[in-house]
């Protein structure tokens, strides 16, 4: 259970890339066997951690603190979970951060949220917060130091975590203005931020010298979408309102019916984007992926950048080792475990404390449950 801005501390200091991915939780049954699979490959390239999104108006809000706990318990992985102000009083607020708090979530993105589907206007929740820099101050009041507080600027989101908006933020009157804005959040206690998506390597070094010359010196963390097919890149980019230089589009619609081709051309493209930020002496030594749930763009573009896995846990032990504060510790098992591993730990997760001997009659353990 570490926080996020630790963690790019400790790659920084080791002189070491890393990357993180963003998922959501699926709507089926199916969906979160085939994830719970796809995340246990995709842990193989070495997050330092994952984000987990939140519905609109907690529209997905039980689903979303359950992944935090599977991520911690059954997955090994730390976590950042999205929380908005959309349709959310603070008793739904508190109710959310009690859970991540619980199960050992110590990185939080503070949201305002886009508003209600259905909805063109952002309204303010009775008994809720307006702007995103409400909800930093309030969970800074109610945790102190406990979070990481990230925020989202248009280009930039993130421990608390606030949103970044390297191309503007949609309803900013200037860059001076939308640059003030993103210190006011600093200030309030944000300390990470994760930028939204973008394609112009040359508008994100603009807006991140800005940053800088703000006097922010917190992590920024570029938001990064692979692109998958034709169709999914158009429309991704019209709803975001994202930048695409005409380069990029020249290249793309020659093979815009080739999804193969278009995959491996985004890659080279992105990669080379991805290499120019790295390199552009902002302080920027990682890349934060939105998978959308998928593998293999994010598997060929951290392939094209020669990024090593290097995760932060060395597997020492026939499982994977549990981020829950109960769990941490735990390093003897029955032989029987891995034959029903997930049912194991489900049936176990109530002990206050686990053996680290050999198992004997003699353990102040219950049977465990039949």
């Amino acid at each position: 259970m570490v926080k996020i801005s630790e963690k790019i501390a400790k790659a920084q200091k080791e002189g070491r890339s890393w990357c993180s991915f963003e998922f959501f939780p699926p709507k089926t049954q199916d969906g979160w066997a085939n994830l719970y699979s796809r995340i246990e490959k995709m842990k193989e390239l070495g997050p330092i951690f994952v984000d987990i999104t939140w519905g609109a108006g907690g529209a997905t809000s039980d689903a979303t603190t359950a992944f935090v706990k599977a991520a911690h318990a059954d997955l090994g992985l730390e976590t950042c979970m999205h929380l908005t102000c959309t349709n959310m009083p603070v008793e739904m607020i508190d109710a959310a951060l009690k859970e991540a708090f619980d199960s050992g979530c110590r990185n939080i993105l503070a949201l305002r949220g886009d508003p209600p589907r259905g909805s063109e206007e952002w309204t303010r929740t009775e008994g809720g917060f307006n702007h995103a820099i409400d909800l930093v101050r309030h969970v800074r009041k109610k945790y102190g130091d406990y979070f990481d507080i990230g925020m989202a600027d248009w280009l930039a989101i993130g421990g608390v975590q606030v949103a970044g908006f390297p191309e503007g933020h949609p309803q900013s009157t200037s860059p001076e203005d939308e640059m003030r804005h993103l210190r006011e959040k600093v200030d309030a206690g944000a300390n990470v931020i994760f930028t939204q998506m973008f394609y112009d390597a040359e508008v994100f070094i603009d807006w991140g010298r800005r940053v800088r010359a703000a006097g922010i010196e917190i992590p920024i963390v570029p938001g990064i979408m692979p692109i998958q097919t034709y169709a999914s890149f158009k429309r991704r980019t019209d709803f975001s309102k994202t930048i695409v230089p005409q380069s990029l589009w020249d290249l793309l619609e020659p093979i815009k019916d080739d999804d193969k081709s278009v995959r491996e051309l985004g890659t080279k493209f992105v990669a080379e984007m991805c290499r120019k930020i790295l390199g552009a002496g902002l302080g920027i030594h990682g890349i934060h992926c939105y998978t959308m749930n998928l593998s293999r763009g994010t598997e060929m573009l951290l392939e094209e950048l020669n990024f090593v896995a290097t995760a932060d846990v060395v597997k020492p032990l026939p499982w994977t080792l549990s981020l829950t504060s109960k769990r941490r510790t735990e390093t003897t098992r029955p032989i029987f475990w891995s034959n029903r591993q997930r049912s194991y730990v489900s049936r176990t997760s109530d002990w206050d404390e686990f053996p680290n001997g050999r198992w004997s009659v003699s353990l102040p353990f219950s049977p465990l449950p039949s």
